[in-house]
């Protein structure tokens, strides 16, 4: 399991562009929080050796596809707490909620710095989980029955 800036990172798909040259079905995780993107490390040398080859040659998109192991793919994102193919308001929920776990974890320790980045992080994935109910009005909004003391 991957994280960034504190919140875990969701495992996926994604077209990464190096140079002029798309490279399509990449096996990526990105923050939710930051959104930063990295590709997964089992993949990581086989991406570099395809994309400078790719820009090389000239080729302007690529389909990574065909570099992965079947195999290997199925057990790539088991680790991830999050997939792509989720429910993106369900998947902001539970980044959330281990927010939140985290927050009481640092107010019970009295770590003053951390509870600051937890919150600041909350207040991130809260604007998120916000945009994603206006976005899709047949989701039903849920509250939390989390407290912190």
């Amino acid at each position: 399991m991957s994280f960034c800036c504190g919140a875990s990172m969701i495992g996926a798909k994604g077209t990464l562009k190096h140079l002029r040259t798309h490279i399509h079905n990449v096996p990526i995780v990105f923050c939710p929080v930051c959104h930063r993107v990295e590709v997964h490390y089992m993949v990581e040398h086989e991406y570099e050796v395809l994309s400078e080859y790719a820009h090389s040659d000239g080729a302007y998109e690529v389909d990574f596809v065909e570099y992965v192991d079947p195999e290997e793919e199925e057990i790539m994102f088991e680790n991830c707490i999050s997939h792509e193919d989720e429910d993106p308001v369900l998947v902001v929920q539970n980044q959330i909620d281990m927010a939140l776990d985290l927050l009481s974890v640092a107010k019970k320790i009295n770590d003053e710095e951390w509870e600051t980045q937890l919150k600041k992080r909350l207040a991130a994935l809260s604007v998120r989980r916000g945009r994603l109910l206006k976005k899709d009005p047949t989701v039903t909004k849920s509250t939390s029955t989390r407290t912190i003391n």
